[in-house]
């Protein structure tokens, strides 16, 4: 990588650089976290995620800059955990659909990564909220775009860029009262800089050190915008799902090169994600469906959107603004989803779910007769954060139980992988915390499997969700009435703060026994533990007649005993039950009911 352009190679030493620099300031982007729990994880979220990424990277066997940037994206999607690493994952996403068919960047190049990278983001996201990593990465676009509008280089555009992320970061308290009171910035958007300075850091180092070792005589490297790229057809992108049997990797990567050009298969020998130039995509599909089944099928035509790209640049339009605050758009990029008319073609059948999130369609085989035995129709998959929870999910007939919870959030490839597993035509996928809704999302969007996410907060409201599973109806049903069952159960969670800290205009003592509701408010906070749980249970709604205590990991049963029966006394007639739950970092999850 010089300052004028990019390539391949760079852009893999650049982004192994970034993800050390994260590394080396995770805990602080841990300590970030906005309530003073022992479970911050944004930084370890995203450190997995692009780690994950940078190994998906490294085993590119031809470097080219698109094949790096579609490896780091399918690297990021599977590895992706927690909310910070699903959106990381969304930003490298729509970077590569941008670097698409390009063996080298420029300074332009790289600006409209960035603002792809941004839209794709937004897009992932149901309700964006300024103030958060999605404010940093469109700050951070925009101020690469305008660098780009000036004929900026990539070290020219990337610092632009880089200072705008440290800006943005800086400001996410005034645009979120919640950081504000707590007296922290974002995490997702310091873990995001950090990486964006790790790339510039890189940058300027592999700069200097050519500057130094050139004589006082040597040219000026060029810019590559001069030099546009070859003419490739089309880009022809899917995820194809292992069918009878397992996929021969090495034997499809070597057919589709010799189809066409920049070919990248990533992945396993139960799926891959397949890029491929050519100007054949019907051949590219048929090869791949004589393999197994295809989702997330797109074709683009390259020379068209080239010329549109070179037209936009020629006549100054390469970015601006969308109108809706996003910060700059680059216009064009002509794209085909042929999902969009999968009835037609018979390559899938997807609707919405009521989540938001887009299902995939089962697997035709049983509709064919090639499927070995018939399927189960209905499964339920669910996220456990401790071992008690975990059996009590298993007593409940649940499919598959992925553990993990705050500080072990499951990426979207294991969550994936329980799915598929699964013998079932539908599936149901309760994540049980919010840092995990959306890679559950993600997975189900990667899957033939028809899959509905169920988006419990924690496993209580699991538990009452799987109570109102009805094995009779569908996974599009039955999410709508397990969602209602689930938010319907009042929980409260229990564990000490870890710094002294302002929640809800309330003042918190490192050590003080908090108890929080679903969604992280306050809700009492005392030096005495039994008080403040008593508090938060005065701070429900009334006429629940069960408390249910599932005791975490580090909790002795006499001491949850205890704690219950001070609940009994608390208030007559309601019935206290004490469970094993072995979650870490909390105490005690309660549910009321």
């Amino acid at each position: 990588m010089t300052r004028r352009s990019g390539d391949g190679a760079g852009l893999l030493a650049a982004f192994r650089h970034a993800v050390d620099n994260l590394e080396q300031h995770v805990d602080e982007v841990n300590a970030l976290n906005v309530f003073p729990v022992p479970d911050g994880d944004t930084g370890t979220n995203m450190l997995a995620t692009v780690k994950a990424a940078l190994a998906q990277a490294e085993s590119v066997s031809t470097p080219t800059a698109d094949r790096i940037a579609q490896a780091i994206s399918f690297g990021a999607l599977m590895g992706a955990r927690g909310n910070s690493g699903v959106i990381a994952s969304q930003i490298f996403r729509g970077m590569a659909e941008a670097l698409g068919g390009k063996h080298h960047f420029n300074g332009p190049d790289l600006a409209y990564a960035l603002t792809q990278g941004t839209a794709t983001a937004y897009k992932a996201v149901g309700k964006p909220v300024e103030g958060t990593i999605l404010t940093v990465i469109r700050e951070a676009s925009a101020a690469a775009a305008a660098a780009a509008q000036e004929d900026g280089d990539v070290e020219e555009v990337l610092t632009a860029a880089v200072e705008a992320a440290r800006e943005a970061v800086a400001k996410t308290p005034s645009l979120l009262p919640v950081l504000r009171d707590a007296g922290v910035v974002d995490a997702g958007g310091e873990g995001l800089y950090r990486l964006m300075q790790g790339t510039l850091q890189y940058l300027v180092s592999r700069t200097a050190a050519a500057r130094h070792a050139a004589s006082p005589t040597a040219p000026r490297a060029s810019t590559i915008a001069a030099n546009p790229d070859e003419g490739y057809g089309y880009e022809t992108m899917f995820l194809l799902q292992a069918g009878g049997a397992l996929l021969d990797v090495d034997r499809l990567r070597a057919a589709l090169e010799a189809m066409g050009e920049s070919v990248l298969v990533a992945g396993d020998p139960h799926r891959v994600k397949v890029h491929v130039h050519n100007d054949r995509p019907d051949k590219v599909i048929a090869y791949g469906l004589s393999m197994g089944t295809l989702t997330r099928i797109t074709v683009e035509n390259l020379d068209a959107q080239s010329h549109e790209v070179r037209e936009g640049r020629a006549a100054g339009a390469g970015a601006r603004s969308d109108g809706h605050g996003r910060g700059p758009r680059v216009e064009g990029r002509p794209h085909v989803d042929l999902e969009t008319f999968g009835a037609e073609l018979d390559l899938a059948d997807e609707s919405d779910s009521p989540d938001g999130s887009n299902g995939s369609s089962a697997s035709k085989a049983s509709d064919t007769g090639s499927a070995p035995h018939e399927l189960a129709a209905l499964a339920v998959v669910a996220v456990a954060a401790g071992e008690g929870l975990a059996r009590i999910f298993d007593s409940y007939g649940v499919a598959a139980v992925v553990h993990g919870g705050q500080t072990s959030n499951p990426s979207t490839g294991e969550l994936l992988d329980a799915v598929e597993k699964i013998d079932a035509a539908e599936v149901l996928l309760l994540p049980n915390n919010p840092n995990v809704v959306l890679a559950a999302r993600q997975a189900s969007e990667m899957t033939t499997r028809r899959v509905r996410v169920v988006p419990t907060r924690n496993a209580a409201e699991g538990f009452a969700a799987l109570l109102a599973l009805d094995p009779s109806r569908d996974a599009t049903a039955n999410a709508e009435v397990m969602t209602l069952a689930g938010r319907a159960v009042q929980t409260l969670q229990v564990t000490e703060a870890v710094r002294d800290a302002v929640i809800g205009g309330r003042k918190v003592r490192k050590g003080q026994t908090i108890v929080l509701d679903p969604d992280d408010g306050l809700l009492a906070v005392n030096t005495d533990r039994v008080k403040a749980i008593l508090d938060a249970l005065t701070a429900l709604e009334p006429g629940f007649e069960l408390v249910t205590l599932y005791y975490g990991a580090g909790t002795e049963l006499a001491e949850a005993e205890a704690v219950a029966r001070r609940v009994g006394e608390w208030r007559s007639g309601v019935e206290v039950e004490v469970i094993h739950g072995g979650q870490p970092h909390y105490r005690y999850l309660i549910a009321a009911e």
